[in-house]
């Protein structure tokens, strides 16, 4: 535990009201987190093979996930008996509720039909029982929309547990014990799809759970600040890299409101960035914010190696290991820069914009099956360079960092900047990068970014870039014939930047950039819209 002038840090699970989410492997486990932070209240997500006997803190309540898994089956997940010695309500959804009925009679079985979608959920009211069984349900109405995603059913009801809620083919579809405050629905309550969800959760976590809704970007960043201050101790600095994305600006922020100088902001160029990237970066963070910036150009360095490299998981590895080669040298450099220095002790700790859905994606129950992509926060950093981690927004999603940013006075334009990949723009070439290639992507994304503010459409999409793709098309411009390249554009919706869904810009927008993109972009002949809905880098 940190301590700042003698009163202690601790993380925050430890200072807010926090809701526990065990997670079966749901692809909607996130959603939960994001309902209960929505309300204000903390909420932390573990694997459902956690062993909660050795955690060092007690949740004010516990929510089980769905899953894709039958109870019953060989090899299905259990959380662990020490769930029920918490002495504190659990809350079921979906594969949670028969994994509560499970515990208590092993009484689920495959259902005959199955109940994918919306279904017409009827509230059972209990009258002249316990005062907690009708709690789940207060102010929700008599009945809800809700949307159902499961096979298994229960078989009967557990012993002690009373029916509040059924559907058509659920007669057991929300369910509660009559002595102790352990809840169990069928369906998914966290998914936009069903009614009143938000209201569900406030009525577990505030009525039941007596969770303080004081869980707000002020708080986090002045306890944050605090904590910082207590782990780098008065002398302690910090080195961090930053890329002008709303992350790594809103931490190195947070980092200089904690200690000052005594944090150094590294901006390696890789020449990837899109255009003018390295100088407004510069200028935002040195001239607005405060920030003590070292900017080192390494653009031959990284093309170089990427010469005749069209793999882009290969292309990722490149740019990773040559971005800690040149960091781990300007850390060097800055190190014995400040060596010696009166108000400053040695370089200790490492700054990064590790975000919540990074560590989710870690501690899921269904673990990494297979690479989809290295991450940019390069894992092996911190021990190459024997410096310990910070990481002030793990705790975080990416709209809780928006908010945070405009706290700390960061201009709403850095704060809400669309995201961009550590590899940058080496990614969104499909094919070997080169000076000439990068030069045709830079200028169509930046048309495309252009165009999308000029239409005041920057703040409602999310993500939105241009893609260069290795084909070529045959078209006339002018009265020549060209056989030239076809750059993709994509634009999707998110709040979470876990889930989304692709814009729709219409014809007009579509055509309006293809044009000038055709006309202004020397080499490209044709622009296609790609529609897929998952986010990618």
């Amino acid at each position: 535990m940190a301590s700042n002038n003698g009163i202690p840090i601790d993380e925050p699970h430890k200072t807010f009201s926090t809701i526990l989410v065990l997670d079966f492997g749901s692809q909607y486990s996130h959603l939960i987190c994001r309902r209960l932070r929505d309300l204000n209240i903390f909420s932390v997500m573990l694997a459902c093979t956690a062993k909660l006997s050795e955690l060092d803190w007690t949740p004010v309540g516990v929510i089980l996930s769905g899953g894709p898994y039958s109870v019953y089956e060989d090899g299905a997940p259990h959380v662990e008996e020490d769930l029920y010695k918490l002495g504190v309500p659990i809350l079921g959804i979906c594969y949670g509720l028969q994994e509560i009925a499970w515990r208590h009679g092993r009484n689920v079985l495959a259902g005959q039909h199955r109940e994918y979608g919306h279904a017409r959920l009827r509230i059972r009211r209990n009258e002249g029982k316990a005062p907690h069984i009708d709690k789940l349900f207060e102010g929700l109405g008599d009945d809800l929309e809700v949307w159902m995603s499961h096979g298994d059913k229960l078989s009967h009801l557990p012993a002690s547990f009373t029916v509040i809620a059924e559907t058509d083919n659920s007669p057991f579809a929300a369910i509660v014990h009559e002595e102790k405050p352990y809840y169990g629905i069928q369906w998914h309550a966290e998914v936009t799809h069903s009614n009143l969800g938000s209201k569900l959760f406030e009525n577990f976590a505030v009525r039941i759970c007596h969770a303080r809704q004081d869980w707000t970007m002020s708080a986090f960043g002045d306890q944050e600040i605090n904590r910082i201050r207590a782990l780098v101790e008065p002398k302690g600095q910090v080195i961090g890299a930053v890329s002008g994305g709303v992350d790594s600006t809103v931490a190195a922020k947070l980092m200089h409101s904690a200690i000052g100088s005594r944090f150094h902001a590294v901006l390696v160029n890789n020449g990837l960035l899109r255009l003018n990237e390295a100088e407004t970066v510069h200028e935002t963070l040195t001239a607005h914010l405060g920030i003590n910036l070292t900017v080192v150009d390494a653009s031959n360095r990284f093309l170089t190696d990427l010469k005749g490299v069209t793999d882009p998981e290969q292309k990722r590895k490149i740019i990773g290991k040559n971005f800690i080669d040149v960091f781990q040298e300007t850390a060097k450099s800055i190190a014995a820069e400040a060596e010696g220095s009166e108000s400053a002790g040695p370089i200790e700790w490492l700054l990064q914009g590790t975000l919540y859905p990074d560590v989710i994606e870690s501690i899921s129950f269904r673990g990494p099956s297979a690479t989809i992509k290295t991450h940019h926060n390069v894992g092996g950093l911190p021990a190459a360079m024997h410096l310990k981690l910070i990481e002030p927004l793990r705790e975080l999603f990416k709209d809780e960092v928006r908010v945070l940013g405009e706290q700390l006075g960061i201009p709403s334009d850095l704060v809400w900047r669309h995201p961009f990949p550590g590899p940058g723009l080496a990614i969104r070439i499909l094919g070997e990068v080169t000076p000439s290639q990068l030069a045709i992507v830079r200028q169509a994304d930046h048309i495309f970014i252009d165009e999308i503010r000029k239409a005041g459409l920057y703040r409602k999409i999310s993500q939105a870039f241009a893609a260069l793709l290795p084909l070529k098309a045959v078209g006339v411009m002018g009265d020549k014939r060209v056989h030239d390249q076809i750059i993709a554009l994509r634009a999707v919706e998110t709040t979470d930047f876990m889930t989304a869904t692709s814009c729709d810009l219409g014809q007009e927008f579509r055509q309006r950039v293809s044009t000038r993109i055709v006309n202004e972009v020397e080499g490209v002949c044709r622009v296609f819209e790609d529609s897929k809905s998952p986010l990618d880098g």
